[in-house]
């Protein structure tokens, strides 16, 4: 029998069969934290605890869930009248969905015709990687600002065809300051080296020139013309979407349809060799803010 810290043990032996069971047995110590006055206040402490927490949770007023609204619900006014031209879950004939998609349309500014093409493709193979560039022939609407990264001749050809921004070192400067004044770039082969310390600032906002896209190239006279005409390049997102701005609202029904005859059958030229079965899944056409439409691909 040993005494430690007011605290009394003491071994008590229990037969269980053929078992033999140690079992240390505590005492309440006469005076302090182990007393039993001590443990009978704990005791009381804890109960009067409970019970307050209990009470406070009764007195709690009931809140109640308020069902998620939809996303048509959640829409102003105006995109709900028009929404309801839209017939859910039907896809429409290309002629009658472009007409739809622009008759939709109820911003004040001259919106952007949207196209959204789901293709069977997986973007983590390279052969898959669906990406290309295409002049549209009826342009895109908007006024692009290029720029050429270029020097001697090419500078001269370039500043002569149109472009925005010409030059090299001044050029440079305007990085360093990250002033991204353009919405295309243009550079030629000897010189993307000198880009390369700036991918982290242009890769992100789809100005990085890529030899893919033509934007890396000796003939840059010929590109800045391309961007200027309504060249514009499109590559599918990790779910294998392309998504593409292919004209305006005020370009009406045919314009935009000779832009999307062209995206299509540019899509279809870069269908990959290793894809079986159907390749366009589905499409859909919008306007900036306004209602979705399906496309009947049968009628591409």
């Amino acid at each position: 029998m040993k005494e430690e810290n007011n605290k009394k043990t003491e071994v008590v032996i229990e037969a269980n069969d053929e078992t033999v069971i140690a079992k240390p047995k505590t005492t309440l110590a006469k005076a302090g934290k182990r007393s039993a006055k001590a443990v009978e206040e704990v005791k009381a402490k804890e109960t009067k605890e409970l019970k307050k927490a209990n009470s406070e949770d009764s007195e709690k007023p009931k809140q109640t869930i308020k069902p998620t609204r939809t996303l048509l619900e959640r829409r102003g006014k105006n995109y709900k009248k028009v929404a309801e031209k839209v017939e859910k879950n039907k896809a429409y004939p290309i002629d009658e969905a472009i007409k739809l998609v622009l008759e939709t349309s109820n911003t004040k500014f001259d919106s952007t015709v949207e196209f959204h093409m789901n293709l069977n493709v997986d973007p983590k193979y390279a052969d898959q990687n669906i990406r290309d560039s295409i002049i549209l022939p009826s342009g895109t609407g908007k006024t692009v600002r290029v720029a050429v990264f270029a020097d001697g001749k090419e500078a001269e050809d370039a500043k002569k065809a149109g472009a925005d921004i010409v030059g090299m070192d001044d050029f440079i400067k305007l990085l360093d300051k990250e002033k991204l004044d353009f919405d295309i770039l243009i550079s030629t082969p000897t010189l993307m080296a000198k880009l390369g310390k700036y991918a982290r600032l242009l890769g992100p906002k789809g100005l990085m020139p890529n030899p893919k896209s033509g934007t890396v190239t000796m003939d840059v006279a010929k590109a800045v013309t391309q961007s200027k005409a309504g060249k514009v390049e499109y590559r599918v997102d990790s779910t294998g979407i392309v998504h593409l701005g292919i004209g305006k609202v005020s370009f009406g029904d045919s314009k935009v349809r000779d832009n999307l005859n062209a995206v299509v059958s540019n899509i279809k030229s870069n269908k990959p060799n290793s894809i079986k079965g159907a390749y366009i899944k589905g499409l859909f056409l919008s306007t900036s803010m306004g209602p979705s439409v399906q496309v009947d691909i049968s009628t591409l």
